[in-house]
């Protein structure tokens, strides 16, 4: 995606006797970095909730709608316009499937089998999954021995979340690699985002929107094929779906998308590893979840594996 850098103010030059604007009053980054942490740790206790009354993909339609709508109110509000070109619109529908319909639908789905608190842990993957793939489809990023070091010990946590040494007794298989496919489906769409629209002149915020856009649209073909009008509205099932539309995909994109404005990419990811911790303690807590000693065991040496795939040469 574009760079996003913050305009001057296009008033003009103060004069003596003009009156000095307002500033515009907001919350301090480390309070944004900590909501949009606790938004999207929470978003796999509300997919599961949302499970427990509609279909995955009726949970990621309407997922995907109430974010879409949350992006378009912030796009007319600032003013900006769409994406322009058959071409850019042809790689966003790419990017949006990879980064938005796959991921999210089967996130869904695996949540049918597995508890919120592994889906979480499996989206802490998506760094590994990237170092690997950038290895092979980035020329400009080499491994160093810290970061392929790093591969190593994030999947050595991977295995000990999964209790390889017990056989994976008592897991599910096909909801785990459903999830796993999930976090890597992320990185091969940022690869191909980088590849195709970096040079793109509309704004994040503009090509984001068509992205939500795109794949509201392939899920609203995609889910009558597959699913049934349910036979009742739940209505808890149907506020958690609102909340993580509006929440955990509208709201929380906006806040990403001023974090990287504010203080840059670097410390904007660094939300990856708070996620699997807040979906962690959410999925205990509220939906009271079982928790063997080789989930959070195994989620620390994750997040420090993914932690040293980020080390840069010569950080």
């Amino acid at each position: 995606m574009t760079t996003v850098t913050a305009s001057r103010d296009a008033a003009g030059p103060a004069s003596a006797s003009s009156v000095p604007p307002h500033p515009r009053v907001r919350l301090d980054w480390r309070l944004r970095f900590a909501a949009l942490s606790l938004i999207w740790g929470f978003s796999f206790l509300l997919i599961k909730v949302g499970t427990d009354g509609y279909a995955p993909f009726q949970v990621t339609l309407g997922r995907l709608v109430f974010g879409t709508a949350v992006l378009a109110a912030a796009i007319a509000v600032k003013r900006e316009r769409l994406p322009r070109g058959a071409r850019t619109w042809g790689h966003l529908a790419v990017a949006a499937f990879l980064l938005n319909a796959l991921p999210f639908s089967l996130f869904a789905y695996s949540e049918l089998t597995i508890p919120s608190t592994l889906a979480g842990i499996c989206n802490a993957t998506s760094p590994l999954w990237g170092m690997a793939l950038s290895m092979v489809a980035l020329s400009e990023d080499r491994p160093t021995r810290v970061r392929v070091a790093g591969l190593g010990i994030g999947f050595i946590g991977v295995l000990t979340v999964l209790g390889a040494w017990q056989g994976f007794h008592g897991l599910d298989a096909t909801g785990t690699a459903m999830a796993l496919l999930a976090s890597l489906s992320y990185p091969i769409g940022w690869i191909y985002v980088r590849r195709t629209l970096a040079g793109a002149g509309e704004s994040h915020l503009s090509l984001t929107g068509a992205q939500l856009l795109l794949a509201t649209v392939q899920l609203a073909v995609v889910t009558p094929l597959f699913t049934s009008v349910p036979p009742s509205f739940s209505l808890v099932p149907l506020l958690a779906i609102v909340a993580l539309g509006a929440l955990g995909t509208g709201l929380a994109v906006l806040l990403q998308y001023g974090l990287v404005a504010e203080v840059g990419p670097t410390t904007a990811q660094m939300v990856t590893y708070f996620i699997p911790v807040i979906a962690t303690a959410a999925g205990v807590a509220v939906l009271g979840e079982s928790l063997a000693w080789s989930t959070p065991v195994g989620a620390v040496i994750v997040l420090a594996g993914a932690a040293l795939t980020q080390v840069r040469r010569g950080a």
